[in-house]
């Protein structure tokens, strides 16, 4: 059974490739990978779910964990979020329906394969770190620019992984999001 946060995402991450369900793990697991590590409770994952996957998805989840088939429907007709809460460990998978904006699509198709787990390392999908900082700035707006680890992620991840970013699709998609201002104020404070 899985006893880590990492192992328990590996484990579903096999379950959505072994159903031919894409996905990319974003949230504070990304930002931890690109940026400063911190530990978490829940792991974010944005999947491609059609309706039609929805009874295999909660067959292949539910020896080790509890899920809802009735909120699974509802997030894929709304387009909207459904979670997995783990049987084994204190730990729970909150599921995003890949949207249907642009940069839904756009962060989605730039997922990348990356090395997660200290004793055996696993590959899975992770937005990259320029896609982590976007939509932490867009949940940070969104929340009233109050969360202090929305906005330490991003200073993290522009901190460690700074030196590699895609500046000018950093700045094209955050004009689009409507979150430039924050971009700025947060690589002002990266620099300082």
């Amino acid at each position: 059974m899985p006893d880590t946060r990492i192992e328990i995402v590996a484990r579903v991450a096999s379950i959505l490739d072994g159903l031919g369900i894409p996905y990319v793990i974003g949230g504070s697991l990304a930002s931890a990978t690109h940026g400063t590590p911190r530990t978490t409770a829940d792991a974010d994952l944005v999947i491609d779910l059609r309706a039609d996957q929805i009874d295999n998805l909660a067959r292949g989840l539910g020896a080790d964990f509890y899920v809802s088939r009735d909120a699974m429907r509802d997030a894929v007709r709304d387009r909207d979020s459904f979670n997995a809460i783990s049987l084994v460990a204190p730990f729970k998978i909150d599921f995003f329906v890949l949207g249907r904006n642009p940069f839904d699509a756009e962060e989605f198709r730039r997922r990348v394969p990356q090395e997660m787990g200290d004793d055996r390392p696993y590959s899975l999908m992770v937005k990259t770190a320029e896609d982590t900082i976007l939509r932490k700035l867009e949940w940070f707006r969104k929340g009233g620019e109050i969360s202090d680890q929305q906005w330490k992620d991003v200073l993290g991840v522009l901190t460690v992984s700074g030196h590699r970013l895609n500046n000018a699709y950093l700045d094209r998609w955050a004009s689009e999001l409507g979150v430039a201002d924050l971009l700025a104020k947060a690589r002002a404070q990266a620099e300082a």
